[in-house]
């Protein structure tokens, strides 16, 4: 189990520095294009990550699940072949998306952009942005083949790095060219908003260069386990396709999930505010779905990985039939995440308006900052939906991850346009926020009832952690108005990070001190993350 935490909590700090720079980057990326820049840029990457889940089918994930088979059955060179089948169709439906993405801009622009542009992007902007992003397709399916290589060999080095690099590079690019066009070249913020999601292929390269540098490293290492083999299943190219998409389906519901939420808002928001007379408030989709978004996913990102860490082990317990300890691991999971996101999403609620200011600025604080503190909560269920359909995988009933994504999306297609409508902007949170309860809620039914699981322990440490999660909001209050009679920080973006600073060190502090007087993280954690023990017990010397 060690060696398993480990590479998880590798995974885990590479996926969250990852989401951590991507929210970094946006500050002066927002500074440089502003709201309507970062509406196009959301425009852009919503159909875009639908793609990109589409031409992957779920088959990187299900790469390393089926290596990492292979490899205990002591067959490596199925393995081998599987994954050269699975570049090879990674390539082609790659390639494919990528002539859809950019052949068919021009409808989605249309679909998206109804009016003449006055109030935001113009049907020609959005082409642009698509047809720039698209580009990525081409290569990034392929490249997330080689991760799953990796990783079906117990291997969670050159996941990490290619992952952090292809930020690293992507960002780089998207800052200088941006800034290049609209500073120096004084261009449109759409042609600049078109080099930024280009960055996504540049981004891509970089990542592939790292794993190619690894793939040469190791090479010579998994010939000798192909020299070496006692085993050859021999199966047929048509078996191990059989076998890659039987694995691959479920993975790609997770993925969509958020995509297909944001894909509802694009094709509803204009029209809804259109005809309740609110068009100027256009600029708000991307201030909530790619802003506000880019904050709100980073704590499920931390949880959901550590509680991740665990399936594999739910897996072999559901095989062998072990209720009892399948029970534990349940449990375990899902505390994982409650005791993370919970205190995170109430502490986001709390500073939003802060939060909001420090990193993109002052501008529309009263509106953006409300927003972010009713979109915040979202992010404990979208951690929820990630891990219970996770869990739905390990115990055999991965078909209702599908029944519960399309629940969800049909109460976001059926009730997006009158909860927009009735409360404007507001009103694409409410229905993504609605839509993914439900989805979480079936995912929760199932698991009871496919193995008589008792949500009584869940139940509890919830309710102590929302109390403690209610007294931590309290002493943020408190800083903030202590904080608020000697800085302005509704003014001065210095004072927000000032206050933002001070809210999450006191408050962090507070729930911490409360968790750990209470023993409840010594409860959650247990001895399966064995530096969170050691921890706890020097603290008690």
């Amino acid at each position: 189990m060690s060696n398993l935490v480990r590479g998880s909590l590798l995974l885990t700090v590479a996926t969250f520095l990852s989401k951590f720079l991507g929210l970094i980057y946006l500050i002066p990326f927002n500074m440089l294009v502003g709201a309507e820049g970062a509406t196009l840029y959301n425009i852009a990457y919503v159909p875009y990550n639908i793609m990109l889940s589409i031409s992957t089918i779920g088959i990187p994930l299900a790469m390393s699940k089926t290596i990492s088979k292979y490899n205990a059955l002591g067959d490596y060179a199925t393995g081998r072949r599987t994954f050269k089948h699975g570049t090879v169709l990674m390539f082609i439906t790659g390639f494919i998306a990528f002539l859809i993405l950019y052949l068919g801009a021009d409808i989605l622009a249309h679909w998206i952009i109804t009016g003449d542009g006055s109030q935001g992007a113009t049907v020609e902007d959005v082409i642009l942005v698509i047809r720039a992003v698209s580009f990525a397709l081409i290569i990034i399916p392929a490249m997330s083949i080689m991760r799953g290589f990796f990783q079906g060999h117990e291997s969670m080095g050159p996941s990490a790095i290619s992952t952090v690099t292809e930020q690293i590079v992507r960002i780089a690019f998207v800052l200088v060219s941006v800034f290049i066009v609209i500073v120096i070249l004084k261009g449109t913020i759409a042609t600049a908003v078109g080099f930024a999601t280009f960055g996504a292929f540049v981004g891509a390269v970089g990542s592939w260069f790292v794993l190619l540098w690894y793939w040469k490293k190791r090479k010579p290492h998994l010939d000798r386990l192909l020299e070496e083999q006692a085993v050859n299943s021999e199966l047929t190219t048509k078996d191990i396709f059989k076998e890659m998409l039987s694995y691959a389906g479920p993975f790609i519901i997770v993925g969509l999930a958020t995509s297909l939420y944001q894909l509802v808002d694009l094709f509803t928001f204009e029209r809804a505010l259109v005809a309740a007379g609110n068009e100027e408030m256009y600029w708000t989709l991307g201030a909530i779905n790619t802003l506000a978004h880019k904050i709100v996913i980073i704590p499920g990102t931390i949880a959901t990985g550590l509680s991740l860490a665990i399936l594999p082990a739910l897996t072999r317990t559901f095989a062998q039939r072990n209720i009892k300890e399948l029970h534990t691991q349940i449990n375990q999971s899902l505390q994982i995440v409650l005791v993370l996101v919970i205190p995170a999403v109430i502490g986001i609620a709390c500073l939003a308006d802060v939060f909001y200011a420090s990193l993109y600025g002052l501008d529309e604080i009263a509106t953006t900052g409300t927003l972010l503190a009713w979109y915040a909560p979202v992010g404990l269920f979208f951690a929820l939906f990630t891990v219970t359909a996770s869990i739905l995988q390990g115990i055999n009933q991965q078909n209702f991850t599908v029944l519960s994504l399309m629940a969800g999306l049909l109460v976001k297609v059926l009730l997006n346009i009158q909860l927009i409508q009735w409360f404007g902007a507001k009103g694409i949170i409410f229905g993504t926020g609605l839509a993914v309860i439900i989805a979480v809620c079936i995912n929760l039914f199932r698991i009871k009832r496919s193995v008589d699981f008792p949500f009584r322990q869940v139940t509890k440490r919830t309710i102590l952690i929302l109390i403690f999660g209610a007294i931590m909001a309290l002493a943020i209050f408190v800083v903030k108005a202590i904080l608020g009679m000697f800085i302005s920080y509704e003014t001065s973006r210095t004072g927000s990070i000032i206050v933002l600073l001070a809210g999450v060190s006191v408050g962090g502090g507070v729930y911490l001190w409360l968790a750990y007087t209470s023993t409840l993280l010594h409860h959650v954690f247990g001895d399966e993350i064995p530096f969170v023990d050691k921890l706890l017990r020097k603290l008690r010397k």
